[in-house]
């Protein structure tokens, strides 16, 4: 069975780096957005757009995810979705969303959000993506594929 890439791609910063690790391990790749945009032209590289409703691309990516899907998404709920489906799911900046972590990043999601709103719009966001983001996710994909294909 072949191992599959599933990347939640509207504002994923890593694209390059997942398609360079899924030709070294001959996987396959699911680029999954709202709108389409240029991939390489691989056979095993393939674009899903979604329509425009909400959580669509979500919605996608979780009904596809399973035991052998890596999913690439920043978005919390979603990674939840995928864990729950067997994925194993990274963060852009290469930290691995868990069983074990996934309710306490929930709950922090939402208590961020509710923050947020009470603010009238003023607040931060994720830091700014660095080289060693780019590094740390590299190597936690890498990990991630080695292992999933000795399973």
């Amino acid at each position: 069975m072949t191992v599959s890439i599933l990347i939640d791609a509207d504002a994923c910063p890593v694209k390059d780096e997942v398609y360079r690790v899924a030709d070294r391990f001959k996987a396959e790749v699911r680029v999954v957005s709202n709108s389409a945009f240029r991939i390489p032209d691989n056979p095993r590289i393939k674009r899903v757009v979604v329509d425009d409703g909400f959580d669509a691309a979500d919605d996608w990516i979780a009904e596809n995810a399973d035991a052998k899907s890596v999913v690439i998404t920043a978005d919390i709920l979603l990674a939840d979705r995928c864990i729950k489906a067997g994925a194993t799911v990274l963060a852009h900046n290469g930290k691995p969303f868990d069983a074990a972590g996934i309710g306490g990043a929930v709950a922090t999601r939402a208590i961020m959000e509710d923050l947020r709103a009470g603010m009238d719009g003023i607040g931060g966001g994720p830091p700014p993506f660095s080289k060693a983001d780019r590094s740390r996710f590299l190597q936690e994909l890498d990990r991630v594929m080695n292992r999933l294909k000795n399973t």
